[in-house]
């Protein structure tokens, strides 16, 4: 973590180059190894069938689509959206880029082709290669067999299996950059807009926000020092923050179609079409199903600390908007937004209560969802 944060100290630029040369040497191996063993000895479809849940979560004994294995089911997705939606983070450097109104669209598209790819290929050869019961055995359920699983795919030896867990570690350190540096954006720019503390805005002479970075760095590594506790401390630590992402997901997506009600004339660098809009906010509430049913999978309580965590931003907005700010948004945030000044944002609002219904609704769908659905 402190490598990867000396290397975003040197500005985006430094960073892109450092991660683009790191995932080529982990994407294509990755790729090749997915591929290869499915190519060697085809697909085993018998370890496909009965396409069913489990039964119980970690034991290999087929389930049935009942409530409970729809549960099981569900809290998969929650966890497999907290692992494949990171791609996003492709743009959060929109306002980095040298023609933000054609790269915004490529570097969101081209990520999530690769993603899908590449999200699609290794499960379904691990699947076909190890069957169900290989696949919940202890060592490839924690991640510290998966090297040497992977290597006698492709037929490989001690050599190989060595030059997998470099691979694996780099695959690490890729995914600490992406997510160190997508979420320090993320807390410089929400702080540059008026909603966290005025520090979070510094930035160094390359233009890194080393605020951010470092208040980054140091609840990281909070968490991972409880989380490496035991397994349950994980996915305990896991879910509850997941269940941050997911709900900052459902304000994202749904803030798409409130934008374009309100502000639907103003020019962007890049203007999604309105069905992928409308599309969005369907999902959020997909997104709000897997967390309401999902959570509770990975440990019992986690729905309801994840909330409680959520919440604890709100007097930290609170802070900034009322103590610093004195309830005025920053004149650069509403730039951004072409709006005017505070007052023409309040009037302007097309939407009406259309944002709230949406909070209320969002709500209902996780508290319906977590009364439904148990194992």
């Amino acid at each position: 973590m402190l490598g990867t944060f000396a290397v975003q100290h040197r500005g985006i630029l430094s960073t892109a180059r450092v991660q683009k040369y790191i995932g080529l040497l982990v994407i294509i191996p990755l790729a090749i190894v997915g591929v290869a063993p499915l190519l060697q000895h085809g697909v085993n479809w018998s370890n496909f069938s009965p396409f069913v849940p489990l039964a119980e979560a970690y034991k290999p004994e087929p389930g049935a689509w009942n409530i409970p294995g729809w549960t099981l089911v569900l809290g998969g997705m929650f966890i497999a959206a907290w692992s494949t939606y990171g791609f996003e983070t492709a743009i959060c450097y929109t306002r980095e880029f040298k023609n933000p109104k054609t790269d915004t669209f490529k570097a969101i598209f081209y990520s999530g082709l690769l993603c899908t790819a590449i999200f699609v290929i290794v499960p379904f050869t691990f699947q076909s290669e190890l069957g169900l019961t290989g696949m919940l055995e202890t060592p490839i359920v924690d991640g510290s067999g998966v090297a040497a699983a992977l290597a006698h795919m492709v037929g490989g030896g001690p050599i190989v299996e060595n030059a997998l867990v470099m691979l694996m570690i780099l695959a690490l350190m890729l995914c600490l950059m992406t997510a160190m540096a997508g979420s320090s954006r993320t807390l410089y720019q929400g702080s540059v807009d008026g909603w966290l503390p005025r520090y979070l805005s510094h930035v160094n002479d390359h233009g890194a926000p080393t605020a951010a970075m470092w208040t980054d760095l140091g609840v990281n590594l909070v968490l991972l020092a409880i989380a490496c506790a035991d397994a349950t401390s994980f996915f305990f630590i896991l879910a509850v923050s997941n269940c941050g992402y997911i709900i900052f997901n459902f304000l994202n997506l749904n803030s798409g179609w409130i934008h374009r009600i309100d502000n639907g004339h103003i020019e962007r660098p890049f203007r999604a079409p309105t069905f992928i809009i409308a599309l969005g906010g369907v999902f959020a509430f997909v997104n709000a199903v897997f967390m309401g049913a999902g959570a509770k999978v990975w440990n019992p309580m986690a729905l309801w600390a994840g909330l409680i965590t959520a919440a604890l931003i709100i007097p930290v907005f609170f802070y900034r908007h009322y103590v610093q700010d004195k309830g005025h948004f920053p004149a650069q945030m509403l730039e951004d937004l072409k709006v005017g000044g505070t007052g023409a944002l309040k009037a302007d609002r097309k939407a009406g209560m259309l944002p709230y219904l949406t909070l209320a609704a969002g709500v209902a769908t996780v508290l319906i969802a977590n009364a439904i659905f148990h194992f």
